[in-house]
């Protein structure tokens, strides 16, 4: 199945064929080039499946009124009898068209019958997608897990219409936070040993950090989650790790212990981390650590790269990459002036290792908190040579998550905040088809009001239920009358107006997913498949479409549909991680 294989660009082709021949009797002095021609979705069902604004859009082009060029194009368009049941216009100059329904029989018989549902391109990519990427600092948190339901989904979409993805989780296992983190769970190791400790509550009260070591105090920058407390006794019940930390204590090597702590926390949390995902249901191809990018080289080796396209200079002893030159509000140091690489440096030499292995197009997702971190790093890889439009970044905005109308509160350093593990804990044995679909049915980048009274109703309210119920249905039809169809029949059978609408948004399929792995936006496979739904329980509900009640030529052609049904929802929930079960509680 080709790209242009989908009824939207169908529709498209015949809309193009349409001006072309209004143009040759009635603008042959307006250049086809010039004209605007696109085609949208019908904003109300009962105008038609598409509509185009071509005649509002190049009025002026044109020379004449709205109402008066979609008149002239409709009788252009009605001779493609083969594609369209209906052609007509509605003011201020919409052209509406209304697929035939022998049309949508024959796309649905060479497109779901065939299983051939994912348009592919001609052109695929080789794609690196990083998301998640949580600092191993403690266990992910929920916009961790919107970033993990949403960039798995990302992953599908792109590979059903055939790009190479390569998915990455980035592990930030250097620098201070992670020397903080070692000397948090070093204190509370400490604890655990009988010895007394607290909590620095302002940074700026002169101790040193030699001084809150020997003291046994978190620093106020430190970590103070529970979890620690977890991972502490962990380290002691094991017998070669409790004779390093005795061992080091006893000589008050509290620093090089800090050290240690510091990966076998990261280490430990790292394991969290992959059994939460594992849990979750989302995988990644490799797991990076930044320490390997500072031990080979990479990210001072990196700056000469930078150097060599102009955009570094010297200033106090500093290395400043020129991010003013992208969009930045303001340059930025990569090298600090005694010789110590900044986080940026290490990022942008992450990337150009990305880049080096050959990926055309890198997609990041970050946090909430990084928008600003934009400009600089996608400059960085533009200073590199690596073409701006292959380098792409989605925030994943913040979830606010809500019990009785509430919203709970999260914060990660004192630890009261909630964990991946936390909701799936909350949610049950339905977990993670929940949760997979309340993180994608809206836009990444939009907030996320996270419904927990909602996520954990198992009636038909949920909007996750609704579509497993729906597919479940389809199946209980199947064990009542059985699973044969017949294409003739379908073929002869009388089409009702819910028949024809089930079989446009069956038909509808492709293109949705063609437009979801486009814009990375996979809440409009969601979207389109609650439409479904609503379309088949409207189908359902007629006692016309009763199939053990229908002679046998109907059943057979009300079948067809009904495993058309079956298919899509069952295609369209995978990609967005959710299980289509054939069996639930309410079918009926």
């Amino acid at each position: 199945m080709k790209e242009t294989d989908t009824l939207k660009q169908l529709v498209l082709e015949a809309l193009k064929d349409g001006v072309k021949l209004y143009c040759e009797k009635e603008a042959p002095n307006v250049s086809f080039a010039d004209l605007r021609i696109r085609i949208e979705y019908s904003r109300e069902e009962s105008f038609g499946d598409y509509s185009t604004s071509f005649a509002l859009e190049n009025s002026k082009l044109l020379g004449k009124k709205p109402l008066d060029s979609a008149a002239l194009l409709v009788g252009y368009l009605q001779a493609k009898t083969d594609l369209f049941e209906k052609v007509d216009f509605t003011p201020p100059g919409f052209v509406n068209f209304r697929i035939s329904p022998s049309f949508l029989i024959r796309f649905l018989e060479n497109t779901v019958q065939k299983k051939d549902l994912f348009p592919k391109l001609e052109n695929p990519k080789k794609v690196n997608l990083e998301f998640v990427s949580a600092n191993p600092t403690g266990p992910l948190n929920i916009v961790s897990a919107r970033a993990a339901a949403t960039g798995e989904a990302f992953a599908n979409l792109l590979k059903a219409v055939g790009h190479s993805v390569d998915k990455e989780f980035y592990v930030n296992d250097y620098g201070n936070q992670v020397f903080l983190l070692g000397v948090s769970t070093m204190v509370r190791i400490r604890e655990a040993l009988g010895e007394s400790s607290s909590i620095q509550e302002n940074a700026e009260d002169g101790r040193s950090i030699e001084e809150l070591l020997s003291q046994n105090v978190i620093p106020a920058e430190g970590y103070r989650g529970d979890y620690l407390n977890i991972i502490a006794k962990q380290l002691l019940e094991n017998s070669n790790t409790e004779k390093e930390i005795k061992s080091h204590l006893e000589k008050k090597e509290y620093s090089a212990l800090a050290e240690k702590c510091s990966r076998w926390t990261v280490e430990s949390n790292l394991v969290w981390q992959k059994k939460d995902l594992d849990l979750f249901g989302v995988g990644f191809d490799r797991f990076f650590s930044e320490t390997t990018l500072h031990e080979s080289g990479k990210v001072l080796g990196v700056l000469e790269n930078l150097k060599k396209s102009g955009k570094v200079f010297e200033e106090e002893g500093k290395q400043i990459f020129k991010s003013e030159d992208y969009g930045d509000d303001k340059n930025r140091v990569v090298v600090r002036d005694d010789g110590r690489p900044t986080y940026l440096l290490a990022d942008i030499a992450y990337h150009n290792d990305k880049i080096s292995r050959g990926y055309e197009k890198i997609i990041d997702i970050w946090g909430p908190d990084h928008h600003g971190y934009i400009a600089r790093l996608a400059g960085a890889v533009q200073a590199l040579g690596y073409p701006k439009e292959n380098f792409q970044v989605i925030i994943a905005q913040q979830v606010n998550l809500l019990m009785a109308g509430q919203k709970m509160k999260m914060s990660k350093r004192a630890g009261e905040f909630q964990t991946m593990e936390d909701l799936l804990g909350y949610l049950g044995k339905h977990a993670k088809d929940v949760a997979r679909y309340f993180f994608t049915m809206r836009s990444l980048d939009s907030p996320l009001d996270f419904d927990l009274d909602l996520a954990k109703d198992e009636s038909d309210k949920n909007p996750v239920f609704y579509l497993q119920y729906a597919h479940a249905r389809v199946c209980s039809i199947f064990r009542e009358v059985g699973t044969n169809s017949d294409a003739k029949a379908l073929e002869n059978l009388e089409m009702t107006e819910e028949r024809k609408r089930l079989l446009f948004w069956i038909s509808r399929f492709p293109e949705e997913v063609l437009d979801a792995a486009a814009t990375l936006e996979p809440h409009r496979i969601a979207n389109y498949l609650q439409n479904l739904a609503r379309a088949f329980t409207q189908f359902y509900i007629s006692k016309n479409n009763r199939l053990k009640d229908s002679d046998e030529s109907t059943r057979l052609g009300l079948a067809r549909i009904c495993q058309a049904v079956r298919v899509v929802l069952a295609e369209g929930l995978a990609l967005l991680g959710v299980s289509a079960p054939e069996r639930l509680e309410k079918e009926d």
